[in-house]
Formats: C-alpha cells, structure tokens, sequence
C-alpha cells in the first residue's frame, strides 16, 4: 500500500505549521494508495471533526489535540497528534481487513504522531479518552 506525497505533506502541514485541526485519510483500492479524504480548520471542534468520519466504513485520521497543563504555576498550551485507526464494526469485512494490514505503513510514514486510537464506535474515541492519553 502506497503512501501519497500528497498525504505526507499534508500530515506536516498539520504538524508543523497548525494550518488544520485534522486530516481524514482513506484507501483508495484501485490506486492501492493511502489518500487524504479531508481536512478540517484549526477553528474546527472535535465534534466537527467525528461528524466527518463515516458510519459504516473504515478510515485512518489524525487530530492536533490542544490542551493546557497545569504543571507549573504558569499555564502552558500544548499539542498533542493522535493517530486514530476508524473501524466501525457495521463496515464490510473487507476494508476492515484492508485497513488493518495498511496501518503501519502509514504509521511510518506519518513521524511524530504521539498516541494511537483504535476505534469501532464513537465511545472509544471520545473526547475524554484524548484528554486523559494526553495527560
């Protein structure tokens, strides 16, 4: 499975220069490539941001959590990325197989993502669940 150049950039933009909240990602099965299906503003919430997967089919995303910690006596923002594997257990067979075996090749290619997420519903990718990975 193939990894767009398209799809790295993209990823570095939202890494480097905060330019989206996130990028949904998804196979493209006659190309054999791993592409960017959509991207969300950094103005976008987490809600914007899981409205946009899909109900019933697989997709690969990653999301710039912001937060703010509380270590010292000065509030400091941080950012964390979040890998998240979407795999809805209503989505065929196949594309769950397709995205489970392409998983690590995107992992590599995607460098500084800090938490992964594996997902079959929306509970298991709740807001919470960042916030208490990224603690």
């Amino acid at each position: 499975m193939g990894v767009s150049d398209h799809t790295k950039d993209t990823f570095l933009e939202l890494k480097r220069k905060k330019v989206y909240r996130y990028v949904i990602f998804k196979i493209d099965e006659k190309k054999k490539e791993v592409l960017v299906e959509k991207t969300g503003g950094p103005a976008e919430s987490y809600d914007d941001f899981t409205a946009s997967l899909p109900e019933n089919d697989c997709r690969y995303a990653v999301y710039d959590f912001d937060f703010v910690t509380f270590v010292t006596s000065e509030n400091c923002q941080k950012s964390k990325c979040f890998f998240i594997a979407w795999s809805p257990s209503s989505s065929r067979i196949r594309a769950k197989m397709l995205y489970a075996t392409s998983k690590d090749r995107l992992r590599r290619e995607l460098d500084g993502i800090h938490y992964e997420i594996q997902a079959t519903d929306p509970t298991e990718m709740d807001l919470e669940v960042l916030r208490d990975r990224a603690h």
